[in-house]
């Protein structure tokens, strides 16, 4: 087992869920914890307890971004107009490691930013290498042509455990993506319930 998917594990463990679907994940065939104790009934949450879950489920799904990132989210999310939740889910999924995650040129977020950083990705034809830049609808997003045989990336377009979504438009062949535009929450294929309401209720406290 690689250290990166023991990491991976430690993550499901840690938030007692299988939380980016993978087909090893400890919490795979059970619905409870692994370990001796992992059928123990847990006690009751709290308030705090729930929205701090759910807050760390959404963050550590994306990447495990650090908090300044993700609190600096919501508060963009917060200034815009519109509904909080559904637009911090739209600037979440208008990531450029994300869209890299969801068109399938990555088989998780964390590879999906090495690509980005090792200047792999192309937005409307010109090399972008921070993670977190903000695609468009209508934007494009593409393997670099000297980039387009790595192995990484044939691998994850041939995986069967995920499909790309409705709002990203795939030209596979030439491996070219198109971002026709921000989701709404339903339609994301989060693989686990994420509850960003309660994200939001834990930075409004």
């Amino acid at each position: 087992m690689t250290k990166r998917l023991t990491s991976k594990h430690k993550v499901d463990r840690r938030l007692k869920v299988n939380l980016w679907g993978r087909p090893k994940s400890p919490f795979n065939s059970r619905n409870y914890p692994p370990g001796q104790h992992g059928k123990t009934r847990r006690g009751k949450i709290s308030d705090y307890g729930s929205q701090l879950e759910a807050k760390q489920k959404l963050k550590f799904y994306y990447g495990n971004m650090n908090e300044r990132q993700f609190r600096n989210v919501y508060r963009k999310a917060l200034k815009n107009k519109g509904n909080t939740t559904e637009n911090l889910i739209g600037l979440l999924e208008r990531r450029l490691d994300t869209v890299i995650y969801r068109a399938k040129f990555a088989t998780t977020v964390f590879s999906a930013r090495q690509l980005i950083n090792h200047g792999h990705i192309k937005v409307n034809s010109k090399k972008v290498n921070i993670a977190s830049y903000l695609v468009r609808e209508k934007d494009t997003i593409e393997i670099k042509d000297k980039s387009k045989e790595l192995v990484v990336i044939a691998g994850s377009l041939v995986s069967k455990e995920r499909e790309v979504p409705d709002y990203i438009q795939m030209d596979e062949k030439n491996k070219i993506a198109k971002f026709i535009r921000v989701p709404k929450f339903s339609e994301v294929p989060y693989p686990t319930i994420m509850e960003p309401s309660l994200v939001i209720e834990y930075y409004s406290r």
